[in-house]
């Protein structure tokens, strides 16, 4: 995927730091808002404390992508960097569809259209191409529109739980 790398790709607007309180709020907000349930293990004293295990101690990986007409990701917690081999700085701005293989492109494009049509999505597995090429499955996946507390869209977000390696076909 070195390609999406290459000078003057575009750049996510308005993407939040990693550890954005703020940003943090939104997410779990409207995960249990949409979704139903609650996305961390238990309540926080303080956006910052969710917002520091959001990014370095949560052990799922998260993503978030904006609403531009070709979604740029503007979050990525460290799981969901160690999995696809990207650092903070090369995944924010990254188109969100080339997470994926051409090949699995109507997959994921299936599964981001049954979110915008029903708020969240949950159940998916997905195959992924990291930066380097190589591909992994992403598992237990729920993918969910980030809502504010006034109805106003965001982008999308999505968390997997368990990830594997693709075995290579013989």
């Amino acid at each position: 995927m070195s390609e999406h790398l290459a000078a003057g790709r575009p750049t996510a607007p308005h993407a939040p730091s990693p550890r954005d309180p703020g940003f943090a709020a939104l997410l779990l907000d409207s995960h249990l808002r949409v979704v139903g349930t609650g996305l961390c293990p238990r309540a926080w004293s303080d956006d910052a404390g969710a917002a520091a295990w959001l990014q370095d101690h949560a052990p799922f990986g998260l993503l978030a992508h904006d609403t531009s007409p070709d979604p740029l990701f503007v979050y990525a917690n460290h799981i969901a960097q160690h999995c696809f081999g990207y650092t903070w700085e090369e995944f924010i701005g990254l188109p969100s569809r080339l997470s994926a293989a051409p090949d699995a492109q109507h997959d994921r494009n299936s599964f981001v259209e049954a979110v915008s049509r029903r708020g969240f999505a949950d159940g998916y597995r997905g195959r992924r191409v990291r930066k380097d090429g190589s591909h992994f499955w992403i598992e237990d996946v729920t993918m969910w529109d980030l809502v504010d507390a006034d109805g106003n869209l965001h982008g999308q977000a999505a968390v997997f739980r368990a990830w594997t390696e693709e075995c290579a076909q013989v």
